[in-house]
Order: structure tokens, then C-alpha cells, then sequence
């Protein structure tokens, strides 16, 4: 039987952050990507996952991905057999975050997503991409399919959600933590700073990536979670 790997995506982003990883890794897998397009908490999208996944699974998630993946270590550590944490932060929103998501909340609300979109891209991929009009393209599908409607809860959940700083510690899984070394959004530093709380766990850094690693540096993300996976 094929083991079971949750994928969880970032805001505003659904099976396409993933679509590299899924088509590379479902002939030895079974991939399941979690849909966080309804619900307004990290618990509720952790409950979707938990009632839909088979008694021992695998989860990797990025940037709110990351999040949900905590709020699962929590509930449910004897239920997952090893997480990959890519782009993501332990820590509940500093108060200049929160004003952020606040503004992008009523920006939507009043403009639509794609003055959203505008004002988001230059976070979340590397200097360097924002002329690559085939990625650019695709990330704004996403944030399309996932709407307005879908993007106000996300950032309700994300408002809401628990710092997880304190239960690094207790993580006793295999743990792979991924970083953009150009992320803007989720610093290199951040994801130091897990590898030394967490003690089973590998860091890996990669270069000319920012926040939406899976997309930007797919082959090598892909590569990472396959000796993952096999180790």
C-alpha cells in the first residue's frame, strides 16, 4: 500500500503550488492536497484533513500550509509519520502583520483580488521571476480560483491562529524544514530557528528561491521530498 502524503497550501493557493510534486511523486505515493478554500480556522482546516486521511500519513506544508501542519502535530502526532516544512514560520502575526492582512482583507473587499495580487507578487517570488510570465500567470490562476470569498477566511484563520514556537520542542518526528534563501515573507532566520528547536530535523536552503518554493525551484523541492519520503 502506498503511503499517504498530505500536500497543504499557502493563502491563496490550491493544487497548482503543488502540480510539479504531484506529478512527479504520485506513481510511488498517494497525494492528497488539502482544500482550504472553506473554513475560517486553522483547527477547522486541520479537522477537513484529519477526517478525510487514513490512520498514519504524511504532511508537507507550505507558508499556511506550514501552520495547519502544527495545528495537526498537536491533535494527532501518533497519526503522522513525518512532516516537511516548507517556506512557513512558527510564530503568530507580529501586530504590523496583522495590519497587513487586515489592509489586503478590506483591499479585496473594495478592489478585487488582482490589486491583491499586485501587491502580494513581489513577496512571494524571487526579484528575478517577476518577468517569467508563465509563473506569474499561474500564481494568479490560483489565487483566482481560490476567490475572494475564500481569501477572507484564510486570513481569518491566519489572524486567529496559535503561536507554535513553544511546541518545537516536543516534535519527535522526522522533520524537513525548506526555506527560499531570497523569502522575504518567511526569512531564512525563521526557518534557523526551528531546526534548532525541532531535534530531528534537516534544513535545506535553496538558492534564487523566495516564498512559493514548490513553484519556483520545483525539481530540487521535488527531490528533497522524495528522499524524504524514502528516509
Amino acid at each position: 500500500m502506498k503511503e499517504t502524503l498530505f500536500l497543504l497550501p499557502g493563502l491563496l493557493c490550491d493544487r497548482g503550488l503543488w502540480r510539479h510534486q504531484i506529478e512527479t511523486l504520485s506513481q510511488d505515493y498517494d497525494i492528497r492536497v488539502a482544500d482550504f478554500s472553506h473554513g475560517d480556522s486553522i483547527s477547522a482546516f486541520a479537522d477537513h484533513i484529519l477526517e478525510a486521511a487514513p490512520p498514519r500519513f504524511s504532511v508537507a506544508g507550505l507558508s499556511m500550509g506550514g501552520y495547519v501542519a502544527f495545528e495537526l502535530l498537536r491533535r494527532a502526532p501518533d497519526r503522522i509519520n513525518r512532516v516537511a516544512l516548507l517556506d512557513t514560520s512558527p510564530f503568530a502575526d507580529a501586530p504590523e502583520h496583522r495590519e497587513f492582512r487586515l489592509s489586503t482583507m478590506e483591499m479585496a473587499k473594495d478592489h478585487g483580488l488582482e490589486e491583491v495580487m499586485n501587491l502580494l507578487l513581489g513577496r512571494l517570488i524571487h526579484p528575478q521571476r517577476y518577468e517569467d510570465e508563465e509563473l506569474v500567470k499561474a500564481i494568479d490562476a490560483m489565487a483566482h480560483r481560490v476567490g475572494i470569498d475564500g481569501f477572507l477566511c484564510q486570513q481569518t484563520a491566519l489572524l486567529n491562529r496559535p503561536d507554535s514556537f513553544a511546541d518545537l520542542k516536543g516534535i519527535d518526528c522526522p522533520v524537513l524544514i525548506v526555506v527560499g534563501r531570497q523569502d522575504g515573507m518567511t526569512p531564512v532566520k525563521v526557518a534557523r530557528q526551528m531546526a534548532e528547536e525541532i531535534l530531528n530535523s534537516s534544513l535545506v536552503e535553496i538558492e534564487n528561491c523566495g516564498h512559493l518554493s514548490t513553484m519556483e525551484q520545483p525539481e530540487a523541492v521535488t527531490a528533497l521530498l522524495r528522499y524524504w519520503l524514502q528516509n
